[in-house]
Parts: structure tokens; C-alpha cells; sequence
């Protein structure tokens, strides 16, 4: 699963930040980082625990309180882990989003996306149709408005910019 967790993270961050100084490049690393990780252990693991994204939140807060600019950077990478876990539905896997406050053992608990197999080409295609509407939003189909998004990781609306 790759289009459902980048839409769903960049189109709720847009909606409830509403800043066009947002950098969405961590917020994509973060939203696809706990699959690509457990996937590694063989199913869903740490990645994949409450406790993770909140420690993650904290490191970053406390690593960068006397460098707000740096936070600022940082900071849509733990976002995006709890995008994750909000848009994987791994809060439904109590066992692990729970760890280790229920049990030390993640058992064989399998990643949540592994769990749906057909719902994900569903969600897949929920998601190619929000990145559609996302780059007619922003005018991603312009080159330079691409190369500034990569370079910069700021999306403006086209309409914002009249």
C-alpha cells in the first residue's frame, strides 16, 4: 500500500493545518515508515505501537526545543507515523498498538494491510483518485511547480496563489 497512506496523510494534514509552509517529504516518510520497517520483523511490531509514534513525538520535541526551525522540519515525520497508524487501522490490533502496556509478546500478529488483502485495492484506488484531485489542486502537472514541490516539500493550491 503506497497511494491510499500519501493521499489520506497529505489531504487530512492540508485539511487541519491549513499551512503552506507545511513540508509534506517527512510526512510521506513517516506515513510509509512503519511498514517498511515491519515488514522486515515479519509482521506488525514496534512500528506499528502507539508508544513508538509518541516516543518519536517526544524525541523530536525535546531534540529541537531550542531549534524551532528544526522542529518544524522534523516534526511531519512523527505526524506521519500516526497517520499511519490512523489510515492502517492498527489501533484494531489492540495487542500491538497497546505494546507493551498489554503484553510484552507481539505474538504472531500480522501487519494490518496483510489482514485486508482485497479492501487494499480498494483503498489503493480511493487513493491513486485522491493524488489525481491532489496535483489538479496544486497544479502538480506543471514541471517547475514538481521540481519546487521535491525541492521544498510545500504544496500550494493554485486557486491560493491568484
Amino acid at each position: 500500500m503506497l497511494f491510499w497512506f500519501v493521499a489520506t496523510a497529505i489531504f487530512s494534514v492540508r485539511f487541519v493545518f491549513q499551512d503552506p509552509r507545511f513540508d509534506y517529504r517527512l510526512l510521506v516518510v513517516g506515513v510509509l515508515l512503519p511498514d517498511a520497517i515491519d515488514i522486515w520483523f515479519g509482521g506488525a511490531r514496534v512500528m506499528h505501537t502507539l508508544l513508538f509514534s509518541v516516543s518519536l513525538l517526544v524525541v523530536i520535541m525535546l531534540a529541537t526545543r531550542k531549534n524551532k526551525p528544526l522542529r518544524k522540519r522534523t516534526l511531519p515525520l512523527a505526524i506521519g507515523t500516526f497517520m499511519h497508524l490512523i489510515f492502517d487501522g492498527a489501533f484494531t490490533a489492540t495487542k500491538v498498538f497497546w505494546w507493551p502496556f498489554g503484553g510484552a509478546s507481539f505474538g504472531d500478529a500480522e501487519l494490518p494491510v496483510a489482514q485486508r488483502m482485497g479492501l487494499n485495492v480498494v483503498m489503493e484506488i480511493v487513493g491513486i483518485v485522491l493524488l489525481v484531485v491532489l496535483v489538479r489542486q496544486c497544479g502538480l502537472a506543471n514541471p517547475q511547480r514538481r521540481r519546487d514541490f521535491l525541492q521544498t516539500g510545500m504544496l500550494s493550491s493554485v486557486s491560493e496563489e491568484k
